[in-house]
């Protein structure tokens, strides 16, 4: 550990590396928590898994077409934000199953992924890195852009807490009080989207259902409110990728795997020693 605060204060791409996690981490306890509650991570992996067609595709028109402008992080947005109002359409408009839909989506995204990495000359080895994460290569210019996203998400979440709130935990209720539900969900699998960008860089596309949600979980076993259970989720985010980026530095073990590594065993253990709370209350 002291090696590692040591290269912290040495090595910038160090430093880089937890401002990345601790901006994920922001993320995945305010937007985790509401996506735990929802039980929506079936349609969560299926916006992560069609960021890779919109990784490929701005890797391959930046470096075949010259667009010089274009990094992957954009294409990640493009097409996170479009997996989700597809999905969203599906689940409160349209009438074909759900399951479906994100099913094709999911295929859609991966396949056009690799084929867009695969015409793009030199760059099919990165492909492991967008699968599975590099947190130790994240860029000043993505981090500014991952601080912009954190804004965005904290900004909604903290303007429609009690609506979203309210359909996560009794859609039937919300109905009831006159709230635009299917609107309201559709905002969530947005934000969804946005912290599917995020956590691309910590965790990669495989594994960041792992940070989305299980920090979410644990915290949800202790907390009695939406909004300590949202604290909670951010706090041991950040932990667990801090001792993860700890933990991999000597032995040069890949970040991202062992920060989920990690963040899955704290899980396991914590249902084993412990049993939930009595229940989260929709109030502040």
């Amino acid at each position: 550990m002291s090696e590692f605060i040591s290269a912290v204060a040495s090595h910038v791409f160090l430093r880089n590396a937890l401002l990345a996690g601790a901006m994920a981490s922001v993320a995945c306890g305010v937007v985790g928590s509401l996506v735990v509650v929802r039980r929506v991570t079936y349609m969560a992996g299926g916006i992560a898994h069609c960021v890779l067609g919109g990784i490929g595709a701005a890797v391959y028109l930046n470096r075949v077409h010259d667009w010089a402008w274009l990094e992957p992080l954009h294409g990640a947005l493009a097409a996170a934000l479009i997996a989700a109002f597809v999905i969203g359409f599906a689940a409160t408009r349209a009438r074909e199953r759900t399951d479906t839909v994100i099913g094709a989506v999911w295929a859609i995204g991966m396949s056009s992924g690799v084929l867009f990495l695969a015409r793009t000359p030199g760059y099919g080895g990165d492909l492991m890195s967008y699968l599975f994460g590099n947190i130790l290569v994240v860029s000043a210019p993505e981090l500014w852009l991952l601080a912009a996203l954190d804004a965005v998400l904290v900004i909604v979440v903290v303007l429609l807490h009690d609506q979203l709130s309210a359909v996560c935990f009794d859609e039937e209720f919300a109905r009831a009080r006159g709230l635009h539900v299917d609107a309201l969900f559709i905002t969530l699998l947005v934000l969804t989207a946005l912290t599917t960008v995020l956590l691309v860089l910590v965790a990669g596309i495989v594994m960041m259902l792992a940070l989305l949600t299980i920090p979410a979980a644990i915290a949800g076993r202790f907390a009695d409110r939406l909004s300590r259970m949202m604290v909670g989720g951010a706090v041991l985010t950040a932990l667990f990728t801090f001792i993860g980026l700890a933990a991999s530095y000597s032995p040069e073990l890949p970040a991202g795997a062992t920060i989920v590594a990690i963040t899955g065993a704290a899980y396991l253990i914590t249902i084993a020693l412990t049993r939930p709370h009595g229940g989260l209350r929709i109030s502040r």
